[in-house]
């Protein structure tokens, strides 16, 4: 985040956030932008409540910085996503960078890491001890869900506001699970499913496919493999397969292009793809 911006020029600029006049609002604009991208605990700190009005100028004034941040802090491993397989440091990090990218500035909330970090103490205190017991954590409790009604939203593929918010699509809740899991030493496995990303965790010997989107809903893998008459053979392979930090990036990038382009928002769908280039 950058530094604290005086606190008189913002306040002047938030004031004229409504003017219209194309000078005005490019002046405000170039301002703003070297502030950073995000206001959010500034804005918190104030007495003046911004209006919607206010919020959506203010929020798409912040994109640009924001996509300037986003392009210099993005770091991949050299070898691209096939070095990231074992990283999931690195991992984690790319992670964080989008979140701050998709975030709107605006809104407090925490940071991923946090968010993660605080998820797994809260599980901790409940008293999950096992994959299956974090599921049920997670999912049964209603505590994460799939985001039925914006399944598109492009704000699903940033896992800090989909912690805040509670929901996301079947890929930002199998990532909340896997992540989870890992700070309390458990294992959970992400299955690169076409057209709706799984998890998979071993109980008494047996590995169980968990579909995060379904309320986290229990399938025998076994079951599923033998079930003919619905899964194809490039389905059965990937449902056997265990997806890593590479090619779960790669997926997230591919999704996330085409929800900001089905958002309207082409240029920071052809930036994300750019990222997506440099992963090989």
């Amino acid at each position: 985040m950058s530094a604290a911006p005086p606190p008189d020029e913002l306040s002047a600029l938030i004031r004229l956030l409504d003017d219209e006049t194309p000078a005005v609002r490019n002046r405000v604009s170039e301002r703003i932008a070297t502030f950073g991208g995000d206001l959010s605990e500034w804005l918190s700190s104030q007495p003046h409540e911004l209006t919607s009005k206010e919020k959506k100028i203010l929020a798409q004034m912040l994109n640009a910085p924001r996509r300037e941040i986003l392009v210099r802090e993005w770091v991949v491993p050299t070898g691209g996503a096939a070095a990231l397989e074992e990283d999931w440091e690195s991992f984690e990090a790319l992670l964080r960078i989008l979140s701050d990218f998709l975030h709107d500035g605006i809104t407090l909330r925490q940071p991923l890491s946090d968010a993660l970090d605080l998820l797994a103490e809260e599980a901790a205190e409940e008293g999950v001890l096992t994959e299956n017991d974090l599921r049920s954590f997670l999912f049964e409790s209603d505590r994460l869900q799939g985001n039925q009604d914006n399944y598109y939203d492009p704000r699903n593929s940033d896992l800090a506001w989909a912690i805040s918010e509670g929901r996301s699509n079947p890929l930002g809740l199998c990532l909340i699970y896997i992540l989870t899991a890992r700070r309390l030493d458990l294992e959970v496995e992400g299955i690169n499913f076409p057209g709706h990303f799984l998890c998979r965790i071993h109980q008494d010997g047996y590995p169980l496919v968990i579909d995060c989107f379904d309320g986290g809903r229990l399938h025998l893998q076994s079951t599923l493999l033998d079930n003919a008459d619905q899964l194809s053979k490039q389905q059965k392979a990937q449902l056997k397969q265990t997806a890593g930090p590479g090619i779960i990036i790669v997926r997230l990038l591919n999704n996330l292009s085409q929800s900001l382009e089905h958002e309207g928002r082409p240029e920071d769908a052809r930036l994300i793809q750019e990222l997506r280039q440099t992963l090989g």
